[in-house]
């Protein structure tokens, strides 16, 4: 079951790097949202979580370049949703696969039943199993890779959950507007 499941893990941080894939840092920092999300800062996040949840849940010491980003830059609030100007694309990256290299050593040397806490959790909730926080991380991955789909779209209409394997209906771009078309004349007579 824990190779199942890392598997899970493994698949969604990869389908969050493919949203990175071919766009300018502009684009990958730009905030689509009245909230600021924007793909970098996705990844920065998980990056950031993975190392928690993965890293000070089960007593693991952080990596050097996570513990300097903490010290200079985690002050902020929600530092963690995006990158300033001298953290370039490929330093998020390489932090993400850092929190990857870093977590999946955890869960190597690790049973699903292993204990940590998760310090930032109510006191009651704090005591997890190396289970619950793979399947936190897979959902947390997840949620954000649907954040991740939706900014594409937004910024160049690709789509998909990955390369090759885009799971989207077949169509060309007319259909699409005629669908998207369809599904706004609904949307007005339902009102």
């Amino acid at each position: 079951m824990k190779d199942e499941l890392h598997q899970y893990l493994r698949i969604a941080r990869e389908n969050m790097l493919w949203k990175l894939d071919g766009l300018s840092e502009y684009e990958k920092r730009r905030p689509m949202t009245p909230t600021g999300t924007n793909l970098l800062g996705l990844v920065k996040h998980l990056a950031i979580v993975e190392y928690g949840y993965f890293g000070l849940t089960f007593g693991r010491e952080f990596p050097a370049r996570f513990a300097e980003l903490e010290a200079e830059g985690m002050a902020r609030l929600n530092s963690d949703m995006w990158a300033t100007a001298e953290e370039s694309s490929e330093s998020i990256v390489a932090l993400y696969r850092n929190a990857w290299e870093h977590a999946d050593e955890t869960i190597a040397a690790n049973d699903l039943d292993t204990v940590g806490r998760v310090l930032h959790w109510p006191v009651e909730k704090q005591e997890v199993t190396l289970h619950r926080v793979l399947v936190q991380m897979i959902a947390e991955t997840n949620r954000h890779a649907g954040h991740a789909d939706i900014v594409r779209e937004l910024i160049d209409q690709s789509v998909g959950m990955r390369l090759g394997n885009e799971n989207m209906a077949d169509g060309d771009a007319a259909w699409w507007a005629a669908y998207r078309a369809e599904l706004e004349t609904v949307a007005r007579e339902a009102d």
